[in-house]
């Protein structure tokens, strides 16, 4: 690193650490911890201020059959539907079916591959709201404990 870089860079801690810098809210407080609080589908819907979601084949989950390690369960999920705002993972029998929540701005591909966590052989949910609704694709997944099948 450069001098004068180490030298702005301490200069913008400084000043950042003083309250001389506008510094923006955390991302943290814009999340929404009820919803994560949620231990069914339904109650997450509501939360995003939604009803009854309809199982839609333009919403693609893809992820494994079996899984041999619940820690690393990879995921692909694809929306078709127009006007894509977000795409949710709910994982039925963990201690918060909310997974994970990802906006999609417009104009933005609605794709997305992550890796979740999963308790124990479940159903997996993509929840996706297009147009104001939402709409779900599902798909079970195996978990076994070192990979022996089950």
């Amino acid at each position: 690193m450069q001098p004068q870089r180490r030298e702005l860079l301490k200069l913008l801690s400084l000043m950042a650490a003083a309250g001389l810098l506008p510094v923006a809210p955390a991302r943290g407080e814009e999340w929404n911890k009820a919803a994560f609080e949620a231990r069914h589908m339904d109650d997450v819907v509501r939360m995003f201020g939604g009803s009854a979601p309809q199982e839609n084949t333009d919403l693609i989950l893809n992820g494994p059959e079996i899984a041999e390690n619940g820690a690393v369960v990879p995921l692909e999920i694809e929306s078709k539907l127009a006007d894509t705002e977000s795409i949710a993972i709910l994982i039925e029998k963990n201690p918060s079916i909310l997974a994970a929540y990802f906006s999609i701005p417009a104009g933005t591909l609605p794709w997305l591959q992550t890796r979740v966590k999963m308790a124990e052989t479940c159903n997996v949910y993509a929840l996706a709201r297009a147009g104001g609704k939402f709409y779900y694709a599902a798909r079970e997944i195996k978990v076994t404990i070192g990979g022996c099948g089950g």
